[in-house]
């Protein structure tokens, strides 16, 4: 199964964004992409830095949302789209940021469409702190999905600083998790780029499992997008930077003598009272 991801430099401009969404789906279907996935708030510019959290409307996130679904059908494949996504706030923990002029709760989401065009499932971003705090609500959803069957993991971000997040996938027996960012800086920060690499290479290898990001390059990336087989190796990565179109062909594989000793020590440790 081929899986697709696209950086472009997010705005919010969410017209122009849809011209590098359409643009991308186009290049992903004409290589024969299966799943292609965008990074964090792709579709609307992630708030503050890409945009303000004022300026992104139900209305208009529903109307791009309807023009991403009508790409997935059109081209036959399964699209990750990081937006933020709004509910009904009446459930809402009393402390949990809304939109108080509608009742509406957001979440900084990744939406699945499938190759029908159909909303399969969303995954909302668990690790909040900061500006994220202000403008989201935690997420509680497992962002486990199959495709073509096979499990695949959605995680957003920050998710990636928190070993815990990954277990589920791990307990899941997930061979594969995409992974979308935000993480962008106003000078190159090599250090902090080789820091959360680092966190990417050690979440695929601490649970057996091979690991895509894809960021945002609206300003000097410090997070890779890359692809990162079971064992942590570096399969491709993109100049950061750079818009375009990176693919791999994602096949699950057995067990080999490395992957089974991590994967029955892990589970030690995880029942271990």
């Amino acid at each position: 199964m081929k899986i697709g991801v696209y950086p472009f430099p997010s705005s919010g401009n969410i017209t122009e964004n849809l011209k590098h969404i359409q643009k991308a789906v186009e290049e992903a279907a004409a290589a024969g992409v299966r799943l292609l996935a965008f990074h964090e708030c792709a579709l609307c510019g992630y708030p503050p830095i890409e945009n303000s959290i004022e300026a992104i409307t139900p209305e208009a996130i529903k109307a791009a949302l309807a023009q991403v679904s009508a790409l997935a059908a059109r081209h036959h494949l399964y699209i990750a789209l990081g937006t933020v996504r709004f509910e009904p706030g009446a459930s809402a923990p009393e402390a949990a940021p809304q939109n108080a002029a509608a009742s509406l709760q957001r979440f900084n989401s990744l939406v699945l469409f499938d190759d029908a065009g159909n909303l399969t499932g969303t995954y909302d971003k668990t690790a909040l702190w900061g500006w994220d705090c202000d403008h989201f609500v935690r997420g509680s959803k497992d962002g486990i999905f199959t495709i073509d069957g096979n499990q695949i993991g959605l995680r957003i971000c920050f998710d990636v600083r928190f070993p815990e997040s990954f277990r589920s996938l791990f307990q899941a027996d997930c061979p594969l998790c995409i992974i979308a960012f935000s993480d962008t800086a106003e000078a190159p920060d090599p250090e902090r780029y080789g820091i959360i690499k680092s966190h990417l290479i050690t979440r695929a290898a601490e649970n057996c499992m091979a690991v895509a990001s894809v960021n945002s390059t609206s300003r000097f990336q410090t997070a890779p997008t890359a692809f990162f087989d079971r064992d942590g190796r570096t399969l491709a990565e993109l100049e950061p930077g750079t818009e375009g179109l990176l693919v791999f062909d994602f096949q699950p594989q057995e067990p080999d003598f490395g992957t089974e000793g991590r994967r029955v020590n892990a589970e030690f440790f995880l029942n271990r009272e």
